[in-house]
């Protein structure tokens, strides 16, 4: 079926701009020599695991659920980072994970001598105190960060058992932060690093974007591998999926409040979090920005929450009840974070090409709302 046919809202993955995405971080791995993981906290559509664990090594997960995903939907090398693990979830990570990552030395001893029985590999997250990003919700290493080991808390005389050392600091950036990052990883704990048998440069890496710096990238990666001689993994969530989904919507009713606003069957607040927490202005098929074209209107959600605004747009035409909107770039942290507040229904969930066929994967209804709930 044709995307006009289906009632909105719904998300629609388009498979050949994850399959491009795809490739590119294939030929980067190949080149690089290094092995790439789908951090699923930005992209869980399993539907589509397959095809992903055709192209990449595995999974990187940030809790269990998480980590049976991986293990159940796409069976390849299945990582796990969590600020820290609880004696009930424990047993079942060990179970289903390859590489299980601590992020303190407590959280280590506590664990040690359990894990080291089951044989698998363990490593620490660290944290280089490096900040590269403006945003401190959005930083590892802002101040009094709960996320890795900081040098003065570092325990080298624990380091027995531990295979790799992991961070995670970037967020939507090129590999140039990622080559300073790892100036001060290497001044920080490269005196460990020869013990180790891999490190792991955690996500945030915008590969896919148009005009990241893949050549640097690769001389980053070959440089550590060459010289410490270390198997690198790298575990993107944005990239694997970046420009490759999109929510279509509908305009529900159009009125006038100092501007005109227009308000739509998706939410800001329930379907694209990230329009709020990040905050960003999501791409809009055939808009302009606020001034640009004659017809401007404010875009806002359903739900009670005033502050449930998805942006300004500007169009070529008015806006009325019953048309049709398709924002862009909603594959990745928009289903993965989608809720029912308000009991708003959840958009179904379509996987095809945009402008050609599609199909519908998932449905949802009251049920999903109901059932959530005590």
């Amino acid at each position: 079926m044709k995307a006009e046919d289906l009632k909105t809202p719904f998300y629609l993955v388009d498979e050949s701009l994850l399959l491009k995405n795809l490739e590119i971080l294939k030929s980067v791995a190949d080149t690089a020599g290094c092995k790439i993981l789908l951090a699923q906290k930005a992209f869980s559509m399993h539907y589509f695991y397959p095809l992903i664990g055709k192209y990449l090594s595995g999974t990187a997960a940030s809790g269990l659920f998480e980590a049976r995903l991986g293990r159940e939907a796409m069976g390849k090398e299945n990582h796990i980072f969590s600020p820290a693990y609880t004696e009930t979830d424990f047993g079942e990570i060990l179970d289903v994970c390859d590489h299980i990552i601590f992020n303190s030395f407590p959280q280590w001893e506590k664990f040690r001598e359990r894990a080291l029985r089951s044989g698998k590999s363990f490593g620490m997250r660290v944290n280089p105190e490096f900040s590269t990003q403006a945003r401190a919700v959005y930083d590892p290493c802002a101040p009094y960060s709960r996320l890795g080991v900081t040098l003065e808390n570092f325990r080298e005389d624990l380091l027995d058992g531990l295979d790799g050392l992991h961070f995670h600091t970037l967020c939507e950036q090129d590999s140039d932060a990622l080559e300073t990052t790892l100036e001060a990883v290497e001044e920080k704990f490269g005196a460990y690093l020869k013990r180790m048998k891999w490190i792991n440069f955690g996500g945030g890496h915008h590969i896919t974007r148009e005009g990241y710096d893949i050549p640097r990238l690769i001389k980053c990666v070959s440089r550590f591998r060459e010289k410490y001689g270390l198997e690198v993994y790298l575990e993107p969530g944005e990239a694997v999926a970046l420009n490759a989904g999109w929510l279509f919507a509908s305009v529900i009713d159009v009125f006038k409040n100092g501007k005109n606003i227009a308000v739509l069957d998706v939410s800001a607040a329930c379907h694209m979090p990230d329009v709020l927490e990040m905050p960003y202005r999501p791409p809009l098929l055939g808009s302009g920005e606020a001034d640009e074209k004659e017809f401007g209107y404010i875009l806002g959600g359903p739900s009670c929450l005033a502050g449930d605004v998805i942006g300004e747009y500007s169009f070529d035409r008015p806006l009325k009840p019953g048309d049709r909107l398709v924002l862009g770039d909603m594959a990745i942290y928009s289903m993965v974070k989608s809720n029912t507040f308000n009991g708003i229904p959840l958009p179904a969930i379509a996987a095809g090409k945009i402008g050609g066929n599609i199909k519908i994967v998932r449905k949802f209804g009251y049920d999903d709302f109901r059932d959530r709930l005590s």
